[in-house]
């Protein structure tokens, strides 16, 4: 087997980016024995390698490329065919994805690293604790020591992980804060359109319209039965708030208050 080959296997085989001197370890025995005279000379054939099998792949007749990532190098699909996948993707199970506020987040220390907690939340508007406590178990971000003024808050910064999950070589390959937006603004889209589904799939809570418009029309000397009606009605707004949903009780509520 060609080097070329075992690069491309090993490359392939690879669940995150591997480095330069992880492959030229697990090849150098065979790379030895194909006359490289020592290490100097073995990294320097494993590199040249390399560098053709990256050429090779930027090629058009290949959807996917080897990218450097995080300090390694990684397969994965080339810019032109990300609708085609997208349209695959969106055919599978969607994956765990990060809350708007986790997100807006991460943008900041992503941009802003290394930043304090209490910066972040000047930029948000908004306390931000709780989701730093998130982004932390999901290894998205980790801490930079301390910041040196009163009160030595605490830094964050992002990871290798960030860089894995986002496909970036390093931080200098983020978008713009533009670009951000709108990525940002779209995947919140997309998150609603489902949610929008479901409640119109759900169906309502028992409607208390028409008995609201029946008691406009009662005759005002009917006392007895308009207590009867509000009785009824207060039993059954009693037992729809137990399991309506927070949006149908204001709504009832709205109703009654009209």
């Amino acid at each position: 087997m060609s080097l070329k080959a075992q690069l491309e296997a090993i490359i392939y085989a690879a669940e995150t980016p591997i480095t330069l001197e992880q492959m030229l370890g697990l090849v150098k025995e065979s790379v030895t024995a194909a006359g490289a005279a020592d290490e100097v000379e073995a990294k320097s054939r494993v590199r040249s390698s390399l560098e053709e099998l990256v050429g090779e792949y930027a090629g058009p007749d290949h959807g996917i490329e080897i990218r450097q990532v995080a300090g390694g190098y990684r397969m994965s699909t080339k810019p032109e065919q990300h609708e085609v996948v997208r349209a695959f993707a969106k055919s599978l199970k969607p994956p765990i994805r990060l809350s708007l506020p986790a997100l807006e987040t991460l943008a900041v220390i992503a941009y802003k690293q290394p930043v304090t907690v209490p910066e972040i939340s000047d930029i948000r508007g908004v306390d931000s604790g709780g989701v730093i406590s998130t982004l932390l178990d999901r290894k998205l971000i980790t801490t930079a020591g301390r910041k040196q003024v009163i009160g030595r808050p605490i830094l964050y910064k992002t990871t290798k992980e960030f860089l894995m999950r986002f496909g970036l070589k390093d931080v200098s390959e983020l978008p713009s804060m533009e670009e951000f937006e709108k990525l940002v603004a779209e995947s919140f889209q997309a998150e609603l359109i489902p949610a929008e589904n479901a409640e119109a799939e759900t169906p309502n809570a028992k409607p208390l319209a028409p008995a609201a418009e029946m008691d406009d029309h009662a005759p005002e000397d009917n006392a007895s039965e308009e207590t009867d009606s509000v009785s009824v009605r207060a039993a059954a707004n009693a037992e729809d708030a137990e399991t309506s949903e927070p949006g149908e009780i204001e709504k009832s509520a709205a109703v009654r208050e009209g």
